[in-house]
């Protein structure tokens, strides 16, 4: 198969932070054949190589990849099986996220929804094991199809084998860089099951009078929440939530509620979970510009390129997050975004 190995390729241009130098090596694959073919071509010449899907979770190096970058085009969903209750459905991991949410939801299948609108493509969630909302991808996962990226072989991952943790899994872990997941599969629901409980959706359903929303109502719903917060990186840059919220024990959360009464937390089997854009914005960096990045001002979490940055700058404004939040709380912040 002749498949198109481009050279000197601008990262910058492939992720919605608009920061990174050259690939040495770039390949589009849209099915398996041109992904197996392109794992081979890189194994032979023993090229490192970085899996990019939606690019809206990276932050790339100045000085690019010195390897073989695998843009995944490889999409595609379809139901392979189904009952009275339950349905499976596959869909290819270079599918857009929230077009595989919008797919069940016009299937009328319960599961994904509190999730429509984050960004990325369904390679990358179970990965991050993305989340919103109260649900995360690991709540309705069934099974993935991973392609090691060695020897070429599938291998079937079922939900233990993932290791899903909050915003973490296996493939962000001891198999990181290992496997490129060629497909993920669900379990949804026929029947009406929604997740209702998060404040935000909350407040706007008693607002607008709405006691049983309709899948479509509650997508919309979300739809408008995130649009309210965080900035579409088609029009400033950035690369999403920047910081996992933390989890802190039960007796480091009361002598921190001593101190600030009004704290915002959420209950989690580890401990407290406590909203990493609500510390930030008491440490006084909300809305705050750095050169040519900042803190977005509706939402803390997220660090926008406001034009020309580099990665340095990003990072030393982390460092200057990470710094303010530990002084003051005594909470170490970790990136959500994959730096490289």
């Amino acid at each position: 198969m002749n498949l198109e190995i481009l050279e000197n390729i601008k990262l910058s241009d492939y992720t919605t932070f608009k920061i990174g130098g050259l690939a040495k090596f770039f390949v589009v694959v849209k099915n398996e054949e041109e992904l197996k073919t392109a794992l081979s071509w890189a194994n032979k010449k023993n090229e490192p190589i970085f899996i990019l899907g939606g690019g809206s979770n990276t932050l790339f190096s100045d000085q690019g990849f010195s390897g073989l970058v695998i843009k995944n085009e490889i999409k595609g969903m379809e139901i392979i099986s189904e009952n009275e209750n339950e349905v499976i459905v596959r869909a290819y991991s270079g599918e857009a996220w929230s077009k595989l949410v919008y797919f069940t939801i016009e299937n009328d299948l319960y599961g994904l929804e509190n999730t429509f609108y984050i960004p990325g493509t369904v390679g990358a969630a179970p990965m991050q094991n993305v989340g919103a909302y109260g649900a995360e991808v690991k709540d309705n996962f069934y099974a993935l199809g991973a392609i090691d990226v060695n020897s070429g072989e599938l291998k079937i991952f079922g939900l233990k084998d993932c290791q899903f943790a909050y915003r973490d899994s296996i493939f962000k872990k001891d198999l990181k860089g290992k496997y490129f997941i060629l497909w993920v599969e669900f379990k949804l629901s026929r029947s009406r099951e929604l997740n209702l409980n998060y404040p935000d959706v909350q407040r706007v359903l008693e607002e607008r009078g709405i006691k049983e929303p309709s899948l479509k109502e509650l997508t919309e719903i979300i739809r408008e929440i995130r649009d309210s917060k965080l900035p579409n990186p088609a029009v400033i840059a950035n690369a999403g939530s920047f910081f996992k919220n933390p989890i802190i024990s039960e007796e480091h959360f009361d002598a921190l509620k001593e101190k600030f009464p009004d704290i915002k937390n959420f209950p989690d089997e580890k401990g407290i979970k406590i909203p990493a854009g609500w510390l930030i914005e008491q440490c006084g960096f909300k809305g705050k510009n750095f050169g040519p990045v900042g803190v977005y001002e509706k939402q803390a979490l997220i660090i926008v390129n406001h034009g020309g940055a580099k990665q340095e700058d990003v990072l030393n404004l982390v460092k200057e997050i990470k710094r303010g939040v530990k002084n003051s709380f005594d909470i170490d912040l970790e990136e959500e975004v994959n730096v490289l």
